[in-house]
């Protein structure tokens, strides 16, 4: 009689957790950061339709390295969490915190009894009226959470991006500064090699501004990113004059903020990813 083949719980969570690294590791970096008004996304990704970076809720989005298939599968039943918990109580009820605890148990679930780990690493980020209010949770492969201050680099070139932010980050920047740096650290090679220059082309960039109205969810793209990049522009901002009315067109990046909340207490569907 054969014996079946052991391997201890020790290893075998070492082997997961090695495997999940390797593949996060592969991807492209993404980089969430505060700033004066709110919170930044930028991510390294050259494609117009497999975002990184997406809305949540309200004040409340999502922002991914790894799996886009598996990435992709957390955001849905993210949106989905999001909108149920909002139209059984309240809208106020939907949170980071909350959202950040039901993705760690199906994380932490997936690593310890599936055969494969997620390849995904992911940041869930609320804004808060003020800076002291935001909150960023980043969230590892096998459903550990962290709290974070400030900024936070993940995937690729991770850990040289966050020494950067470490030594060149400070509160209070302006978005157009604060997206520079970001697309400055991103462009480096770790290794010491040239820089990449990264063009509004290959980057992916949002916004949680809170000057908005209730969706603060805001993506940046085309002459507006390019003006907010421009070493000429004074202003370093996004213009803020058609922020004031609800259910006025952005006629800068074509959202359309509502003028009042959805039928079912949830809200429209967010941009698909």
């Amino acid at each position: 009689m054969t014996m079946p083949f052991y391997v201890s719980p020790e290893q075998l969570m070492k082997d997961r957790a090695d495997f999940a690294r390797k593949g996060i590791a592969r991807g492209r970096s993404v980089v969430v950061l505060g700033y004066d008004r709110g919170i930044a996304f930028v991510a390294d990704n050259p494609s117009r339709a497999l975002h990184k970076v997406s809305e949540i809720y309200d004040r409340i989005a999502f922002a991914a390295v790894g799996k886009y298939n598996e990435f992709e599968n957390l955001r849905v039943a993210g949106v989905r969490y999001a909108d149920l918990r909002g139209y059984s109580y309240d809208r106020r009820d939907v949170t980071a915190r909350g959202l950040a605890n039901a993705y760690a148990q199906t994380l932490g679930t997936v690593f310890t009894q599936e055969s494969k780990p997620y390849e995904v690493e992911i940041v869930v980020a609320q804004v808060g009226e003020t800076a002291d209010e935001d909150q960023i949770y980043r969230l590892t492969y096998d459903g550990s959470v962290a709290d974070e201050q400030g900024f936070i680099a993940m995937g690729g070139t991770g850990e040289h991006i966050t020494t950067g932010l470490k030594e060149r980050w400070r509160p209070g920047m302006n978005l157009g500064d604060a997206l520079a740096l970001a697309v400055e650290l991103l462009g480096q090679d770790p290794s010491g090699g040239p820089s990449r220059a990264l063009t509004v082309n290959q980057i992916e960039v949002a916004v949680l501004d809170r000057a908005r109205p209730r969706r603060t969810f805001r993506r940046l793209a085309g002459p507006l990113l390019d003006a907010l990049l421009s070493s000429e522009n004074p202003t370093k901002d996004v213009p803020a004059d058609d922020d004031a009315a609800p259910g006025r067109h952005d006629t800068l990046t074509g959202d359309t903020a509502p003028s009042g909340d959805s039928a079912g207490g949830g809200p429209p569907e967010p941009d698909p990813s």
